[in-house]
């Protein structure tokens, strides 16, 4: 993959924020900002593909959840699905966005063995001390909601049908860039290759096209490549990516009601999609992959994915795939948690890196965050100091268990 020709050049020499990577987090951090009283500056977004083909943004499940093992993920989430069910509102009453669709027929986690149902528990009365409607299923209640699963192995299943599915997260995205824009934010195709700063603070970014943009703070939403801006600053994260696998298919025996967001205790994962169906999975085998490697296993639908569909559901026993893609998890290989905010000795470079799969639901909550930090240097509507880079400086994981 290569950069996509040049254009159009900044129109400054100067801005207060830059923000390396113009896909839903860098867009969500440039719409906070833009649509914030209190802020006044002039923001940069800087994509080296405004196609955004090969992004993490583009590759998305588009899935929600609040099944989460850590509180400030669920009520990262819990704005989220505020954040889509208001989006109209949230983008200024204009009559000509559209309201987001969603459907909430939730993620429900199959547990197999007994450590795993003890754990599915522990979450499940945290998660609804929380406020997340989870609750637990015996095998009978799963039986009785979703006739169409084998549960002769089950012991027991966490399932939430309130703000968790699926929603039109292009929608989202693609709103979100438009206002930004319509607002002041400055978007252009290009690269950042390298970093001006002395230890203390960031001074300015040089593009591929050779310009230097001086800057009050750089955002680094570079997804995956978070990790090559932040070896730019001299700083280590560690990020990588990992590629994860998605196929759609159609059912010669269509189910009678919606299948919910499964998880399969091997780790495939299916729902409904529309009129068809979709699964996936991370490989048995989970390296860090090159940023441009998207080719496909074709071995993993017949010997993982198929298998255990038909298995889990035996109405999957005659299924067609329709579409298949890979895409990439920017992967946190600490603990599996976003990083966000600034380095712990250089305050105007701001991490906002690391979503393990979680991004384009945590996008609104973090792009918020962001936004409060770059205006008042403090998040104010939610706290979410706990994902700082602090954290990554002293090796102290903050671990989330529920990762898909």
């Amino acid at each position: 993959m290569t950069l996509v020709p040049i254009g159009p050049r900044p129109q400054q020499d100067r801005y207060d924020v830059v923000i390396i990577g113009g896909a839903v987090m860098g867009t969500s951090a440039a719409w906070f900002l833009s649509t914030n009283a209190d802020f006044t500056g002039s923001v940069l977004v800087v994509e080296r593909d405004p196609s955004y083909e090969f992004t993490s943004t583009a590759r998305t499940n588009s899935c929600m959840r609040q099944q989460f093992s850590n509180e400030v993920n669920v009520r990262i989430s819990q704005f989220a699905a505020d954040f889509v069910r208001n989006f109209q509102a949230y983008m200024g009453g204009d009559p000509e966005v559209p309201e987001i669709a969603v459907q909430h027929y939730g993620y429900l986690y199959l547990a197999d063995n007994d450590d795993f149902a003890a754990n599915l528990r522990r979450n499940q009365a945290r998660q609804q001390s929380w406020g997340a409607g989870t609750k637990i299923m015996s095998p009978a209640d799963i039986a009785r909601d979703y006739p169409f699963f084998n549960v002769d192995d089950i012991v027991c299943g966490s399932h939430n049908l309130i703000d968790e599915g699926y929603f039109d997260s292009g929608t989202m995205f693609d709103w979100m860039r438009k206002k930004a824009r319509q607002a002041g934010v400055e978007y252009c195709t290009n690269e950042v290759v390298d970093i001006d700063h002395d230890g203390q603070q960031v001074h300015s970014v040089r593009l591929a096209s050779g310009e230097s943009i001086a800057c009050g703070a750089v955002v680094n939403a570079a997804g995956p490549r978070a990790v090559e801006v932040a070896r730019m600053a001299g700083f280590s994260l560690p990020i990588e990516p990992r590629k994860r696998f998605t196929f759609i298919f159609d059912a010669a025996e269509p189910l009678d009601r919606d299948l919910p967001l499964t998880i399969d205790p091997c780790g495939v994962h299916m729902r409904s999609d529309g009129d068809a169906y979709l699964a996936g999975c991370p490989p048995d085998s989970d390296p860090s992959v090159d940023y441009d490697d998207f080719e496909m296993d074709h071995h993993i639908w017949e010997e993982k994915i198929w298998p255990t569909l038909a298995a889990r559901v035996p109405a999957f026993e005659r299924i067609k795939v329709t579409s298949r893609w890979s895409g990439h998890y920017a992967f946190n290989t600490l603990d599996q948690n976003v990083v966000i905010g600034p380095h712990h000795e250089v305050d105007n470079f701001i991490f906002m890196n690391g979503f393990s799969g979680h991004g384009m639901q945590q996008s609104p909550a973090v792009g918020r965050g962001v936004a409060e930090l770059i205006t008042y240097g403090e998040f104010r509507s939610l706290d979410l100091s706990s994902l700082g880079y602090d954290r990554i400086a002293d090796d102290r994981p903050f671990v989330e268990t529920a990762v898909i």
